[in-house]
């Protein structure tokens, strides 16, 4: 069974995020990147099952600039067999990245995509929706733990009120939850084999799809800066604080 898993480009969670002195933006120049971290458990739980000898070939995604190839030779260094990168501006709203994810699905034909839920920069949660909805396959969002048994699969997923089981046919398109697995430790000898692993680079022309974005951003400001708590006297003063100040009561 082929799998196919997306991985994404994205500033290091553990850097603070800067906004632009000209609001259009964060800034991205000269801070450290790495792969999204539910992209990274969508990697971690193909490259399982295909030790577990349920899948026999993992290709991975990603769509953006060409330093994405960066983070596809991290896919493949945690077991990926071969790369292919979309190359693209870097912010291609969510309905076009599941266009062109449709577009490298019907190419591939794999039996399996594997999403991130959301990527930490945007957090938009979109894409997997939508390319299960542009395929017309079963999905699984929000998923914990995958059991595939021939061209069906059992899923658990997280939902408000706790947790859920779904049985789908295969193919299908899964989103990773943080519960899913933990990504493994990328080794240097693994770094070094998967500078040998093919990568194939194609643009979105090539494909048939438009990118050009439906959306605009006027402006990107930081948030305000929680102010220093205050102590008071007694339960009265809290109350009339709570109802005239902050305005909750």
């Amino acid at each position: 069974m082929k799998v196919l898993v997306t991985v994404k480009r994205v500033i290091d969670p553990y850097v603070k995020v800067r906004v632009k002195s000209d609001g259009t933006g964060v800034e991205t120049a000269n801070v450290k990147m790495t792969i999204n971290p539910f992209c990274e458990i969508a990697v971690e739980q193909a490259v399982r099952m295909k030790e577990a000898g349920t899948v026999t070939e993992i290709v991975a995604v990603s769509i953006g600039v060409q330093q994405c190839q960066e983070t596809l030779r991290t896919a493949m260094a945690m077991g990926a067999d071969r790369g292919i990168l979309v190359d693209a501006p870097a912010d291609v709203q969510p309905l076009a990245v599941a266009k062109l994810l449709k577009a490298i699905v019907e190419k591939e034909q794999p039996k399996l995509v594997i999403v991130g839920k959301q990527a930490i920069d945007d957090d938009s949660n979109q894409t997997g929706q939508m390319l299960a909805a542009l395929l017309n396959w079963p999905q699984s969002a929000f998923t914990s733990k995958i059991t595939v048994n021939g061209d069906a699969a059992e899923m658990t997923r997280e939902i408000d009120g706790g947790l859920e089981r779904l049985a789908i046919k295969l193919p299908a398109v899964v989103t990773t939850d943080l519960r899913l697995n933990e990504p493994r430790y990328v080794t240097l000898p693994n770094i070094m084999k998967a500078k040998k692993k093919p990568l194939e680079v194609i643009k979105p022309e090539a494909l048939g799809v438009d990118i050009t974005s439906r959306l605009k951003i006027l402006r990107v400001d930081e948030p305000s800066k929680r102010s220093a708590g205050v102590k008071v006297a007694d339960v009265a003063e809290l109350i009339a604080k709570l109802k005239n100040e902050a305005r909750v009561i």
